[in-house]
């Protein structure tokens, strides 16, 4: 067995996705993780690309960005040291919505669905654990644009008197 990259156990341990994993199970998961630097820029994944992967944020700014590289260039949101990006696709397969652009230098951890996978049977506290830490990111995405849609709401309809 080959040791654990020790960047990688570091920036994985310093991630939501290990927010409820022991020392020993970041270690196992460093396994299936790949670290990425990209330079600003440099695409980490093109919009309408079907991608497994899930990518947390270790440093710098990563834009989600749709029409990237063409005059309709729109950015749509920035992740920043800590977010997660592209945890739908990963878990669906779908295709992006939206380029993933480095706005700078900046590294990101890729966990790659089949790699994750392969824990199911070995390590199925790992899955269940990152698996939950996937849905409270999500839930709280969801959360959040819940709220902005009902403030959206007040302000056109001119409700609570607050507009």
């Amino acid at each position: 067995m080959t040791q654990p990259d020790p960047s990688i156990v570091a920036a994985l341990a310093a991630s939501k996705l290990a927010a409820e994993l022991s020392p020993g199970q970041i270690e196992v998961l460093s396994g299936q993780v790949a670290m990425r630097e990209l330079r600003a820029g440099e695409v980490l994944v093109r919009e309408g690309v079907a991608d497994n992967h899930l990518y947390a944020v270790v440093s710098g700014k990563l834009g989600v960005i749709k029409h990237a590289g063409t005059p309709d260039e729109e950015r749509l949101a920035t992740m920043q040291a800590g977010d997660f990006a592209g945890e739908l696709a990963f878990l669906d397969g779908t295709e992006r919505f939206a380029s993933l652009v480095a706005l700078e230098d900046m590294q990101v951890l890729g966990l790659e669905r089949e790699k994750f996978e392969s824990l199911v049977d070995t390590h199925p506290q790992i899955v269940y654990r990152v698996m939950r830490a996937i849905v409270r990111t999500v839930h709280l995405l969801q959360r959040r644009l819940s709220m902005e849609s009902h403030e959206l709401r007040n302000y056109v309809y001119k409700q609570h008197g607050r507009y």
